[in-house]
């Protein structure tokens, strides 16, 4: 018979290592976002201040509940058969974090698709994962025992299928939308397609590791489920930083917040220039619209003005006969004149 620290605390294990190497992606998306985007709004940096501020503290609780029982009760086969308060903190964290990114998903789907059923469905499922996340801290507290947790199936049920639903209508919601809004011009449709291909994979990858947990969970009373259970947050929190970072290559700018018509390359602004045909210059303001200016330039000869009016000059004045005698214009021709 495997002994408690192989059932348990193995896959504990191995879900804290994946815990902290996500955690040092998201250091590094953090300290990209911070430096790149310097003039989002200030509610934007607050908002992933606060998850990276989670992030660490869910981090910091994986590791101590991992060193309590192996460390300070080294020996002590019975400590690995129960939960700690440092472990029932866990799903509450895990689930804040997960519906702080998803209600920002919802934020987005309602500035793109203006759909306020969506919205309202999207933070519903939100709500429900957070209480069911509370709800299984709760039920950790009061059943520690790691062989029991399936007495509380419902609970983490609730939790993990919301998750699960939520990721997947944001993924649906921003997609259909995406497709919907192709613009026809190869350029900024290839833009389109990438965004498309981050938003399927971050929130598959979300919500195919809340169904594999749940399953896992369901299927078998031993701590398998805890392999993907734990890294959970950080790859909610790395999705949404991914999706920020990801601004800068959606466009012809250096990523600095703000694009305009000068962030065309250089080659890019010799090959429009000195042109005698019409061009085109697609540049993105933002991820949802699209500018195109249209110039044109002409070819046009240039002709000496100073010569058209000499010439004109000439041309209308009149013929007259000049006598080289006197140096002065003849009688017939003062005749005439008069």
């Amino acid at each position: 018979m495997p002994s408690p620290a192989a059932l348990t605390y193995g896959p504990i294990f191995v879900g804290v290592v994946f815990n902290i190497l996500l955690y040092g992606i998201m250091i590094t998306q953090t300290f990209l976002y911070f430096t790149v985007y310097k003039k989002d709004r200030p509610w934007m940096k607050l908002f992933v201040a606060l998850l990276f501020i989670c992030d660490t503290i869910n981090c910091a609780f994986d590791i101590t509940f991992l060193y309590i029982p192996l460390v300070n009760n080294f020996g002590n086969p019975s400590s690995l058969m129960y939960a700690t308060w440092v472990f029932a903190t866990d799903p509450v964290m895990t689930a804040l974090i997960g519906s702080l990114t998803q209600c920002f998903f919802a934020w987005r789907v309602k500035v793109l698709t203006h759909s306020i059923p969506a919205v309202i469905f999207i933070s519903f499922c939100a709500l429900c994962q957070f209480c069911g996340g509370l709800g299984t801290s709760i039920a950790v507290g009061m059943i520690p025992e790691f062989v029991h947790f399936q007495k509380f199936e419902i609970i983490v049920i609730v939790w993990l299928a919301f998750s699960a639903v939520a990721d997947c209508a944001i993924t649906i919601a921003l997609v259909w939308h995406l497709r919907k809004h192709k613009t026809g011009f190869a350029a900024t449709d290839d833009i389109v397609n990438r965004i498309i291909r981050l938003t399927v994979q971050t929130g598959l990858i979300t919500a195919l590791c809340a169904v594999v947990d749940l399953v896992l969970f369901l299927a078998t009373p031993s701590g398998l489920h805890l392999v993907f259970n734990l890294p959970l947050s950080k790859l909610y929190t790395n999705s949404l930083m991914s999706s920020l970072n990801s601004r800068a290559g959606w466009r012809y700018g250096t990523g600095n917040g703000e694009t305009t018509t000068d962030d065309m390359t250089r080659n890019d602004r010799k090959q429009y220039s000195g042109r005698g045909e019409t061009s085109r210059r697609v540049s993105m303001m933002t991820p949802n619209q699209v500018y195109i200016d249209v110039e044109s330039h002409e070819m046009v000869d240039v002709i000496d003005t100073k010569t058209l009016r000499a010439e004109t000059a000439l041309d209308s004045m009149p013929n007259r006969p000049y006598s080289e005698k006197h140096g002065r214009l003849s009688a017939a021709a003062t005749a005439d004149s008069l």
